[in-house]
């Protein structure tokens, strides 16, 4: 399993449930639907007034779920840092994000629409639909390379 087998099973799936956590360290998780770069960023909008964007401003640490099907049996997690991308990445991200949400051009006149990059630093794809399981893990080093050669 490599990096780029793991981008495409990533980009099957619109969906992740992100986790942070308050100021306080109390939890907090959501659905959220996002797309990723071909540099493996991971990218999702919200409101600024949502608990996740207030949390990932007070601490830029987040971790997603993606794939968590039963049947298929594969998922993926990943650990990283967030930021609020600017231009020219931010027209980069959106256009990639309204090729698979179209509503979210709709969303871009919402008060307080803002918009999560993740760059990962930690990723474990785990496959669970084969006789022998299959766990990988990519470490940050790993992760810069796939992303400087993207």
């Amino acid at each position: 399993m490599q990096l780029d087998d793991v981008l495409a099973f990533v980009r099957r799936h619109p969906l992740a449930v992100q986790a942070s956590v308050d100021p306080g360290g109390a939890p907090q998780s959501a659905v959220v639907g996002i797309v990723t770069s071909d540099a493996f960023e991971v990218f999702f909008d919200t409101l600024e007034s949502s608990r996740k964007a207030q949390n990932l401003r007070e601490n830029p640490r987040i971790a997603l779920v993606i794939g968590w099907d039963l049947q298929e049996g594969r998922t993926v997690q990943l650990e990283g840092t967030v930021d609020q991308p600017q231009a020219p990445d931010l027209e980069r991200l959106k256009q990639l994000y309204f090729e698979r949400f179209p509503d979210g051009v709709e969303r871009q006149s919402w008060a307080g629409i803002t918009y999560v990059r993740v760059r990962p630093n930690w990723l474990r794809y785990s496959d669970f639909g084969v006789s022998q399981p299959l766990i990988v893990e990519f470490d940050a080093k790993a992760l810069a390379a796939f992303s400087s050669s993207s």
